[in-house]
């Protein structure tokens, strides 16, 4: 009877933590205020690494992306075989005009220079860039585009895919790095239009605020005039 009741207990303690595990975090925690979730500045004392340069065709500038050791382990012990760690210390994957990842910054230096400059300040988690190549050849102006978290928005104190994405954009050489999604709105996609110079892009807005997306929230649309040195955003309904 004991042995039984033992059982019992453990299979409610399993049961617990399974539904545990499977309750979603959200996405937004939103703050009490109305202020937004503040950026937060790079820890100087963390260590990390910089892959080697990346010249991107048809720019001047080198771009050293930043970021972490990555630590992984192989095998299943369960089955026989031992796990074994791995050490990885590449930190991007670049296929023209695109570079992905998961960095946490961008050193930026002139193909004839030994000086670097940093993207950003702020931590970042950055999972795409992409050169706007073809409409550099168009137009010669040379740009970048951004996905990437900026903020930790679920508060769970990392930066990754459970929270906000963003879109940005900058000049090829690092500057004038600008936000163009709105605040608590995530990226859905993007792309750019030659024919009239824009980027356009769409994003989603947790309009119940219960911190997810889902469908009951809106899809907003929105582009910039590439050639607007402001990069002013503009929103559009195609659906009118």
């Amino acid at each position: 009877m004991f042995s039984k009741n033992i059982f019992a207990l453990l299979l409610i303690g399993v049961a617990l933590v399974s539904c545990k595990n499977e309750e979603e975090t959200p996405k937004v925690i939103y703050p009490e205020e109305k202020d937004n979730v503040d950026f937060q500045k790079i820890d100087s004392t963390e260590i990390k690494i910089a892959d080697l340069p990346i010249l991107l065709k048809g720019a001047d500038y080198m771009l050293h992306p930043v970021g972490d050791v990555r630590v992984y382990s192989t095998g299943n012990s369960k089955y026989g075989s031992s796990k074994t760690k791995h050490v990885s210390y590449k930190v991007s994957n670049y296929s023209s005009p695109e570079i992905t990842g998961y960095m946490s910054n961008v050193m930026f230096q002139h193909k004839d220079s030994l000086d670097l400059k940093p993207l950003t300040e702020n931590k970042m988690q950055i999972q795409s860039i992409t050169f706007l190549d073809e409409f550099a050849l168009k137009t010669g102006k040379k740009l970048l585009i951004y996905s990437l978290v900026d903020k930790d928005t679920n508060r769970d104190g990392n930066y990754d895919s459970n929270d906000i994405k963003a879109l940005y954009i900058s000049n090829a050489n690092g500057t004038n790095f600008t936000k163009l999604t709105p605040e608590f709105q995530e990226l859905l996609d993007w792309n750019v239009v030659l024919e009239n110079n824009r980027l356009y892009f769409r994003s989603i807005e947790d309009i119940n605020k219960n911190g997810e997306f889902d469908s009951k929230d809106a899809i907003n649309y929105y582009y910039i005039d590439l050639n607007d040195p402001k990069w002013e955003l503009q929103s559009y309904s195609p659906l009118k």
